[in-house]
């Protein structure tokens, strides 16, 4: 294999942790596009098909390094590519003049092998390489675009369908896209196919199936037998050899025959091939020719179909009854398994040792992995085990023994759910599409208790969308009308987190209605609450907001079904708070009207919704350590609870809150722990805009730099994905990072990405006026251009009147004196006078304006003092600024530090 690089084996070691490319991306500090350039390279060097072999092979390599045993692997592909010499370079040259082609063929014709090898030829000449998509496990049609997406990491997207993720992800990238196994989805990948073609020039796509996809633009590239003389014979003996026989005295053109018989397919072939050792070529021949009836006449498909049939007949009853009785039962699992899965649903405690004959046989595959193996099970020979279970009348048995065992792996894994376990990541990831498949035959109780756990695991793997659409699926497999309105309310939550207003107000809508039904008219009244609520205090969910007549109508509705309910009360009071404080920014009084109901209440979170409107105000009081407070009593409040999509948004605004809080007071240690919390929350760790937003804008002000220019990278990624939304919250995080380049001196690059931030609003004009024109000005102060900077802080920053702004008033305001001492303004004291008063409360502010006062006096002891404050703090930018204003040693350190981060030489006199 060849080497890879340091940089390669950091990615594959996040593979191994089961991570997204964004979650690598926001590990490393390394673009999204860089991630799957290394993916990609990563697929070529260890010659296996997609992230899953690569995670497997992450395992060993890690095991292999700390001397402990690796775990069984499985290579992809598990045995040599025999022969199709002419079939490989035949549909290469397909597929470099076409864009959408089917290999077609019947099973066990070899189909998959070849695509795959042809896959691997090309993904070396194409810059974004090859991806490969196995579609077995998928059973319902609406699968396959999060199929693929899951497949090339490309993550949920906000607000946005697989297919929108995916043709955003797509866009401008030239790759090959593998769709394996079509046959069963042939409507839905067709479908799909002609979206992701017409919106991806660059893309190709290689369809696997035995059946056409009826698209006009499908080139057909027929699958042939392997040729008798030579590649069916090859395989043949490679085969036997594996399973230990002696060809030493073989006789080659009795394979031939063999082979002949078989038709010249690869799947009859391996599993005659498997039997030789115990059979012999007499045997051999014996047991095929009473089990081949191949057809004198008619169409040569059908006679594959037919061998096809009686080779897997003939190894079936070849098998011991019990042997038999694990295959068929088997055949349910709609992915690879384990033995103890296996044990459970077949009722067999010797499972295990059944299936290692079943490999012997070639009948199942072994599965590699980072915990105990996993057998994969052929779809031709799946498809063979349901036919055989339906012909003995066992499929009812096998199927509700199989969702009996679903439900079970949910219930534990649904235990055992945290936020940031790569190995609970990988152990719902080996489950999903079982789960899947079983709420799709699952009646009764049983479909909706499955659908409540797949909602409930998908939320917490990353996936609210699916998460919205299982607890929608719930509402609709249940009569009871209880059940159906904690569904839909689940779903609305589900909706909120992924930022999906309209949606969460249609929900929301629904809960109430199948809650009124029940006869539940107080949680009618939290449900309409909610609506009013999410209004006024989450505007930017909306395209279009409501108006406040819409607004009015629910809170009038949600007080007559309110009753003396105290729950309901408070969701009330706290809907009328955030529509108050629209208007009135300061009117502390009805915020703590409905801080009170809520504590008196005892629901978590509506009490943090109402503190949030406390925080809102207090904001803008420019009270920010008790903004500060309230913000973190959210985080102990909501932080007992387990992340659920009832309280999704909470925790996302709670971290959000917390961090903008947290830089007004001028902590930014604290500000950094909330916005990688926020980062890291499973329904925003995808979404590479507003992961990224408030810790661009905290390492931007600390000084992290190359931090901040990661960020920046998967910030824009992110956002073009997310189809380019107007985040007015999110903008800052874009916008410090163009100021960074800036004082980097990288203009173009700065230009880009503010590019990106004055999109990403409606009206660049009406962004913050303190925090741009406070990280404005960090550039002309730091060249030296003292009269340009007063001229960007021209706004006294008392006259600031939003919560966004007074977050940054206190640093604007150190900046503000320090630019008059500088340009040698006539106010400048009064200036320092004025600011001393809006520093108090951060003490890095407070530490600007000393450096200030003691450039104003020409103190060195005062500068010195100042910087040693200001090391203190984790504020390393303007530590160096004020060491490089001392002079000495500290210009010394101060200088080394900018060197470190990048920053463009800052003048030494003033």
């Amino acid at each position: 294999m060849e080497e890879i690089s340091a940089r390669e084996a950091e990615v594959l070691d996040a593979l191994g942790e089961h991570l997204t490319n964004a979650e690598i991306a926001a590990k490393l500090f390394i673009s999204i596009r860089t991630v799957e350039s290394h993916v990609s390279s990563l697929l070529r060097k260890f010659g296996v098909a997609d992230r899953r072999a690569l995670a497997q092979a992450a395992s060993s390599r890690s095991q292999a390094s700390t001397g402990a045993p690796a775990p069984p692997t499985l290579p992809s592909p598990l045995t040599s590519f025999v022969g199709r010499t002419e079939e490989r370079r035949a549909l290469a040259e397909a597929l470099g003049e076409h864009r959408m082609v089917t290999a077609l063929g019947p099973g066990g014709v070899g189909k998959t092998r070849l695509s795959l090898a042809v896959a691997a030829d090309l993904a070396t000449s194409l810059p974004d390489g090859a991806w490969f998509v196995d579609l077995v496990p998928v059973t319902d049609p609406s699968m396959i675009a999060p199929a693929v997406v899951t497949a090339l990491g490309a993550g949920e997207q906000a607000g946005r369908s697989a297919v929108d993720t995916l043709v955003s992800w797509l866009a401008g990238k030239r790759a090959l896209l593998v769709l394996d196994n079509c046959e069963h989805l042939v409507d839905g990948v067709a479908t799909l196919v002609e979206r992701l073609l017409t919106a991806s020039p660059g893309l190709t796509v290689l369809a696997t199936s035995q059946a056409r996809l009826l698209v006009p633009f499908e080139w057909v590239f027929t699958v042939p037998p392997l040729s008798l003389a030579d590649d069916a014979v090859e395989l043949f003996l490679g085969r036997a050899a594996a399973a230990g026989a002696r060809l030493s005295d073989v006789d080659r053109s009795r394979i031939s025959s063999i082979c002949q018989g078989l038709d010249g397919m690869a799947l009859p072939i391996e599993l005659a091939a498997a039997r030789l050792p115990a059979l012999g070529l007499d045997g051999l021949e014996a047991g095929l020719a009473g089990a081949l009836r191949l057809l004198s006449g008619g169409r040569r498909r059908d006679e594959r179909h037919s061998s096809l049939r009686s080779t897997l007949d003939w190894s079936y009853d070849l098998l011991a009854e019990d042997a038999r009785a694990v295959l068929r039962w088997s055949s349910v699992f709609a992915a690879p398994f384990t033995a103890d899965a296996a044990a459970e649903v077949t009722g067999r405690a010797d499972a295990a040792a059944i299936l290692a004959e079943l490999v012997d046989h070639s009948l199942l595959t072994p599965v590699g992995g980072t915990g105990r193996s996993r057998y994969r099970m052929l779809e031709t020979i799946r498809q063979y085990g349901q036919e055989r279970l339906a012909k003995d009348g066992e499929s009812d048995a096998a199927t509700e023994a199989h969702t009996r065992w679903c439900l079970r792996a949910a219930d534990e894994l649904s235990r055992s759910a945290t936020t940031d376990s790569g190995s609970w990541r990988a152990a719902f990831d080996d489950v999903a599409d079982d789960l899947r498949d079983a709420l799709g035959r699952a009646t009764g109780q049983p479909a909706h208790d499955l659908a409540v756990r797949l909602a409930e695991l998908t939320f917490v793997r990353g996936m609210p969308s699916e998460a919205q659409r299982r607890f929608e699926q719930a509402a609709t497999l249940t009569d009871d009308v209880e059940a159906k309105a904690a569904a839909l309310r689940r779903a609305a939550g589900a909706a909120l987190s992924r930022l999906s207003g309209p949606e969460a107000v249609r929900l929301h809508r629904e809960a109430a209605d199948a809650a009124l039904a029940a006869g539940d008219g107080p949680g009618a009244a939290r449900l309409l609450g909610k609506i009013a609520e999410m209004i006024h205090r989450g505007a930017g969910l909306f395209p279009e907001l409501p108006d406040d007549e819409f607004v009015d109508a629910l809170l009038t509705e949600a007080r007559e079904h309110a009753g003396d309910d105290p729950v309901a009360a408070a969701q009330v009071r706290v809907a009328e708070a955030f529509k108050t404080i629209t208007y009135d920014p300061r009117c502390i009084s009805c915020a703590e009207d409905a801080l009170r109901l809520a504590r008196a209440a005892c629901d978590p979170a509506i009490e943090s919704a109402a503190l949030d409107a406390v925080t809102v105000v207090r904001l803008a009081e420019g009270e920010v350590r008790a903004a500060l407070d309230g913000a973190m009593r959210r985080v102990e409040l909501i932080g007992e609870l387990r992340v659920r999509p009832e309280f999704g948004i909470e925790f996302a605004d709670m971290h959000a809150m917390a961090a903008e809080c947290a830089i007004a007071t001028g902590d930014l240690g604290t500000a950094r722990r909330m916005a990688e919390g926020l980062r890291d929350l499973p329904f925003v760790r995808e979404e590479g805009h507003i992961a990224t937003s408030r810790l661009m804008v905290v390492t931007a002000l600390a000084g992290d730099w190359p931090e901040t220019i990661a960020l920046a990278d998967r910030f824009t990624e992110g956002w073009v994905r997310a189809g380019r939304p107007f985040v007015w919250s999110l903008s800052r995080g874009p916008y410090a990072a163009s100021v960074v380049h800036r004082l980097r001196g990288e203009i173009e690059a700065a230009q880009a990405i503010r590019a990106v931030a004055d999109a990403s609003v409606p009206d660049p004009a009406g962004r913050s006026v303190a925090g741009g024109r406070m990280l404005d000005a960090l550039v002309p102060l730091h060249l030296g251009e003292a009269e340009r900077a007063v001229e960007v802080l021209s706004v006294p920053p008392e006259d600031f009147d939003n919560a966004f702004d007074d977050v940054c008033r206190p640093w604007y305001a150190a900046m503000w004196a320090e630019a008059a001492v500088l340009a040698g303004r006539a106010d400048a004291q009064q200036r320092i006078d004025r600011a001393t008063v809006l520093t108090r409360q951060n003490p890095i502010a407070a530490a600007m304006l000393a450096r200030a006062v003691a450039l104003a006096e020409r103190s060195r002891d005062g500068l010195v003092a100042a910087a040693a404050s200001l090391r203190e703090t984790a504020c390393r930018y303007q530590w160096a600024r004020t060491a490089v204003f001392a002079g000495g040693a500290e210009r010394e350190a101060g200088e080394a530090l900018f060197r470190e981060i990048g920053a463009v030489r800052m003048p030494t006199t003033y």
